[in-house]
């Protein structure tokens, strides 16, 4: 998806703490993430104060100044952060990164506030970057108990009692990096050589036992195994020496350990090719502007005492997004019809081809943008809208047209309005001569263009207004016989019969102009509502076959490890996702063809359509003097 994308010179403030010490969002960040149009792929990390968190982040913004650093014992981060800059390998994604206050503060002193901004990290981002020092030990994880407290702090479903939603939480939860800064060890196990990520797996095994020091010690890392993956480890070795590292900002990679700079230049290739684009429930991709509003939604909730839901958000960000895409769509096609269309169009198949093209193009500005359209409410309030703008273009080209068409006769019939009021035809012969000139005159009325659609109808009008003076001039014609006068009267209505019939073929023509428009955006509707089915459900596949792949690998590792009751339990979950799979697949048929009977309906049911093929001014009067 290619869109709009804004490039941050640096850092600014994203969610910090009021005067009351709750969070808040920051508006001026806010409505620079409501700039960007493109997905998001956003990292988040996280992680106990003074570790360096904040250098790891410069340096996927690829700087090594932005987020700021410190030498001190005090955390330099406050809140949570931002900073969007072009993503390096995906062009048409933007890279967020969020770089979060240090956890276990001491001048905070407020275990509360460490929670949220954890929970928050996970809710906004793709992936997660704990960052530590030192090793991955049973102290580190112990650290980590905040991920032991997310049970409590966030909700996928909106239903009331303690219900445990844990098993879920891989299907929504970003993937997991454990940056290990420092790192003094060999990456060794029982003397073999081992990747980082093979030491995370190994120090995440649980023990056998029930005691509660054993549950105690199994909780972190349970909760780790079960509600993240993928899961990947890096380590680093300590940058510089103790006076080089109080003056991190300034030194270039060649005053670093050549290992730390291959490590962190390894570190962020992996981020920037394997995370993915930032996803919500069913494998919604999220743009910029998404963010934004799911930010503000989750503090939202936590200021009020809430705890952060899912469902509710995704039901919240469906309205403002789809209202949205409508008014984006509607606004695009309002203005690509004033800039191609030129009043008054030769035919109406000339403007429903303009019509149909811009039509087209703003249902998929609709598409892109709208999801979770539940009975297709909004898809057919645009077609309502759509309809209403082009019933208006209809009506202003039929206006101009007549404006057109009254002015060409004005010019042309111009002579035979001075013949008339010299009474030139008021002598013998005069009648031949005064259908001479209306013919001629007629016929170069007809050849001539930019008369539009209703040409032949106000030609028709005009010569209505022209009968009486030809009944007159024909009366006074002492040249001709009784039966002549009869056979000219009998001649007169036949070409006003013609006329009649000219006329009703080109009002014909308009309307099955305008009945094949209402035809073709019943099928384009139809055609793409298919389309964005097809991407929806293969976005819905792609997190199935992810959440179901994770779930298998953790049965094989429980059951590796000796804890057949845990992989039964997985096993139960596993056919508790594949059966839901297989529901919704059985379900799938009758949805997609509601959805399109809903289509159906609503473009039979457009206001204006009516109105619109009977489209017609009453012209003529114009004509009478």
């Amino acid at each position: 998806m290619a869109g709009q994308t804004v490039s941050m010179k640096g850092p600014v403030c994203l969610i910090e703490n009021d005067s009351d010490g709750k969070l808040c969002v920051v508006r001026s960040a806010l409505e620079t993430l409501s700039q960007i149009e493109q997905h998001v792929v956003v990292v988040a990390v996280v992680g106990l104060y003074r570790t360096g968190k904040s250098y790891l982040m410069n340096k996927l913004a690829g700087t090594n100044k932005g987020f700021a650093l410190g030498a001190t014992i005090q955390s330099q981060t406050k809140g949570i952060w931002m900073w969007c800059v072009p993503h390096p390998i995906k062009s048409d994604h933007t890279l967020v990164l969020l770089d979060t206050e240090g956890l276990g503060d001491v001048e905070k002193g407020d275990d509360s506030n460490d929670n949220w901004i954890f929970s928050l990290a996970v809710l906004l981002s793709s992936t997660l970057v704990y960052n530590s020092m030192g090793t991955i030990d049973n102290y580190a994880l112990e650290k980590l108990h905040y991920v032991t407290e997310l049970t409590d702090l966030i909700k996928v479903k909106s239903v009331e009692g303690d219900i445990d939603e844990s098993a879920d939480y891989v299907r929504f939860f970003p993937s997991f990096v454990w940056a290990v800064r420092d790192f003094g060890l060999e990456l060794k196990l029982d003397g073999k050589p081992i990747t980082a990520h093979q030491y995370l797996e190994n120090a995440l095994k649980l023990k056998q036992g029930t005691s509660n020091k054993i549950v105690h010690y199994n909780l972190p890392r349970d909760c780790l195994r079960k509600f993240f993956s993928p899961r990947w480890c890096f380590v680093f070795e300590r940058p510089a020496n103790s006076e080089k590292m109080k003056r991190m900002e300034e030194l270039t990679d060649a005053d670093l350990e050549p290992s730390f700079v291959k490590q962190s230049r390894d570190f962020c290739d992996h981020l920037f090719k394997e995370v993915k684009t930032k996803t919500m429930i069913g494998g919604l991709k999220v743009t910029g502007k998404m963010l934004g509003n799911l930010t503000e939604m989750y503090v939202d909730m936590i200021r009020s005492g809430q705890v952060p839901c899912l469902d509710n958000a995704v039901v919240a960000l469906a309205q403002i997004e789809n209202s949205s895409a409508i008014e984006k769509a509607k606004a695009y096609y309002q203005q690509s019809m004033a800039k191609m269309v030129v009043f008054p169009t030769e035919t109406q198949q000339q403007l429903s081809m303009v019509h149909a093209s811009m039509e087209r193009e703003a249902v998929a500005i609709f598409m892109n943008s709208s999801f979770k359209d539940e009975d297709q409410k909004y898809q057919k309030e645009l077609m309502k809208a759509l309809q209403e703008v082009y019933s208006t273009i209809c009506e202003k080209n039929s206006q101009e047209s007549q404006r057109a068409c009254t002015h060409i006769i004005e010019h042309i019939f111009a002579p035979l309005k001075v013949q008339l009021r010299n009474g030139s035809y008021m002598t013998p012969v005069g009648y031949k001569h005064y259908c001479d000139d209306l013919k001629m005159m007629t016929s170069e009325y007809r050849s001539t263009g930019g008369k539009g659609v209703k040409a032949e109808e106000v030609l028709k009008e005009y010569l209505i207004a022209k009968e009486s003076t030809g009944q007159a001039i024909l009366s006074a014609d002492q040249s001709l016989t009784e039966a002549e006068l009869k056979a000219e009267e009998e001649k007169a209505k036949r070409k006003a019969s013609e006329q009649e019939k000219r006329t009703m073929e080109e009002q014909i023509r308009v309307q099955e102009m305008l009945m094949d428009d209402q035809k073709r955006t019943h099928e384009e509707h139809k055609k793409q509502l298919l389309e964005k089915m097809e991407a929806d459900k293969e976005n819905a596949k792609v997190e199935y076959n992810r959440v179901l792949e994770a779930k298998l690998k953790e049965k094989e590792d429980l059951l590796k490890e000796g804890f057949h009751c845990k992989a039964q339990e997985m096993e139960a979950q596993i056919e508790d996702l594949r059966k839901e799979q297989e529901e919704q697949e059985k379900a799938k048929p009758s949805m997609w063809k509601q959805a399109l009977d809903n289509i159906g309906t609503a473009a039979l049911m457009i206001p204006g359509w009516g109105k619109l093929i009977g489209v017609g001014l009453k012209v003529g009067s114009h004509f009478m003097n």
